[in-house]
């Protein structure tokens, strides 16, 4: 569940008319903050930021999902009922608690580096921008 701080944030930033990707990099944030305070770990950079954007399409950030061919058919599937629960058009279902505890206890015995700052900068560098912003003047 994400804190209220990193909603309200995230909301701030949608009405300020940036982008969903822009919104949802709140939760991406808040994600490593928890790596690293030690309240659970992940595999790779890559899924800590894999779990902040389906928190974010959850909490209602217009984050579309992935195009098909992009990333795995179950993923793509799993953000799309995140984005559509987010959205209202899904009636949110209630948690199960065996696979919360389940996925949280994993999740507690992976590794803490992945939320170190050179985890992040080779994830980063691995994978660009798939566009860039164009520099307007001289």
């Amino acid at each position: 569940m994400p804190s209220k701080k990193t909603v309200k944030r995230a909301r701030k930033d949608l009405r300020q008319g940036k982008k969903p990707s822009t919104a949802a990099g709140e939760f991406v944030k808040e994600e490593f903050d928890h790596i690293r305070q030690g309240k659970h770990g992940a595999r790779s950079a890559k899924q800590a930021i894999a779990i902040g954007l389906s928190k974010a399409r959850r909490a209602g950030v217009p984050l579309a999902p992935p195009a098909r061919g992009t990333v795995s058919e179950r993923t793509r599937k799993s953000a799309e009922r995140a984005y559509e629960e987010g959205q209202g058009t899904r009636a949110p279902r209630a948690p199960s608690t065996r696979r919360s505890r389940a996925s949280l206890r994993t999740l507690k015995r992976e590794s803490r580096s992945a939320g170190t700052r050179r985890a992040i900068s080779s994830q980063v560098r691995a994978n660009p921008p798939k566009h860039r912003r164009q520099r307007t003047g001289t």
